[in-house]
């Protein structure tokens, strides 16, 4: 097994605005929602789902937290915001504080604003409409991890 992650899968209370944030607000490319054609019944859940496709080929799925539950035999409170956060990582210091302002004009919330850190990076976080959590990451000595 190749130590890859293929797609990361974000439960959402309201497709339709996590979508308009995601594509809209911070503008990722999507061709918005598929698979509504697979309504929920009382066994299923429903396939309505927003994908956006990112430059290292990683998927960023939105789904129905109800659908997600449903679909993972989970209860509903297991797929509720994030104990996680996902990373950014930016070309250059200014793109974390363009990034934190353009998450918040979109509906996002600030949750730490950015400085540096004494371990080389300089980043902040934000939280999606749905409380999942977002660092935007610059590398002050240009040095990504590989």
């Amino acid at each position: 097994m190749q130590p890859l992650i293929h797609a990361v899968t974000l439960g959402v209370s309201d497709l339709e605005r996590s979508l308009r944030f995601y594509r809209d607000g911070l503008g990722l490319s999507s061709p918005g929602i598929v698979g509504s054609e697979y309504v929920a019944d009382e066994v299923n859940p429903g396939g309505s789902a927003a994908m956006f496709t990112l430059s290292n080929g990683l998927i960023l799925s939105l789904y129905s937290r109800n659908d997600l539950a449903r679909d993972a035999d989970l209860p509903l409170e297991r797929v509720s915001g994030s104990p996680m956060s996902l990373g950014f990582f930016v070309d250059a210091r200014d793109d974390v504080d363009r990034l934190l302002d353009q998450a918040a004009r979109a509906g996002g919330t600030i949750v730490r604003v950015p400085l540096e850190r004494p371990w080389g990076i300089y980043s902040g976080y934000f939280a999606d409409p749905d409380d999942h959590l977002w660092e935007a990451v610059y590398f002050l000595n240009g040095q990504r991890p590989n």
